[in-house]
């Protein structure tokens, strides 16, 4: 199915790390013909993925360096991105970071104010970066990936739980703003994804894994391809949501 995405340019942010969710989802988009922006505080990692896909796929890749908390680097990045492989026509914003476990009343004031910054002001800096241009080409989507935390809450994850919630209503409010001007803007909230950085073996993998009712944690794959969808034509009339990739977890399992 032509998803009509060749041509394209798309920025995916959080592409530093072989075998994470953002590579995943940025060979999905090339696969489709988009041509990718590779963003990355490691810019190393994002240079190998970038050289990886445009090898396997044919398409024009970057990467790019960039601190998503700082707006100055964001607004940045998009200048090179433009110069380079042209408007933007998808943003994924997949980059976050998750910290230690803090209660509300011991977690320090500098740790709140981080996960914030990075995982809800930078969705944001994105966001207001590449609107414009989208207004102009009367087309866009953007595409914040959530957490399960978001939704349902997380012990000692009040400002990752916060932030998660945070690019959600930020996405629905985007759909709000851009539904007259071709842009589309959804949420796609994640239950537990082998990424390689989860702990999978154990009494508490096991425990978490029998919270699902599939029974199974969720793949790269798994997001990547709703995220292209998302991306796509065929998807021109869906925005504002919050759709679960999560096997179930959020469900009454026993």
């Amino acid at each position: 199915m032509d998803l009509g995405l060749k041509g394209k340019v798309a920025i995916v942010t959080g592409t530093g790390r072989k075998g994470a969710m953002g590579e995943t989802i940025a060979l999905a988009l090339a696969n489709e013909g988009v041509n990718i922006a590779c963003v990355d505080i490691v810019i190393e990692g994002a240079e190998e993925i970038a050289k990886g896909i445009a090898e396997s796929t044919g398409v024009k890749t970057m990467a790019v360096k960039a601190d998503q908390s700082d707006r100055e680097q964001v607004k940045d990045a998009v200048a090179k991105i433009n110069a380079e492989l042209g408007p933007v026509d998808i943003l994924v914003n997949n980059a976050a970071m998750m910290g230690p476990a803090e209660r509300i009343e011991k977690m320090e004031l500098s740790n709140w104010k981080a996960m914030v910054q990075i995982n809800l002001d930078g969705p944001y800096y994105w966001i207001r970066e590449v609107w414009n241009t989208m207004v102009e080409k009367e087309f866009g989507r953007i595409i914040n990936i959530s957490s399960i935390a978001g939704v349902m809450g997380g012990f000692g994850q009040a400002n990752y739980s916060a932030s998660k919630a945070g690019v959600i209503a930020l996405a629905k409010t985007a759909a709000l703003e851009g539904a007259r001007k071709g842009i589309t803007a959804n949420a796609v909230t994640l239950g537990v994804v082998r990424t390689g950085q989860a702990a999978e073996k154990g009494d508490a993998a096991e425990r978490l894994r029998m919270r699902i009712a599939m029974r199974k944690y969720g793949e790269p794959t798994d997001v990547a391809n709703i995220v292209t969808y998302l991306a796509s034509e065929k998807a021109g009339y869906i925005t504002g949501q919050d759709i679960h990739v999560m096997g179930g977890i959020d469900l009454f399992t026993f």
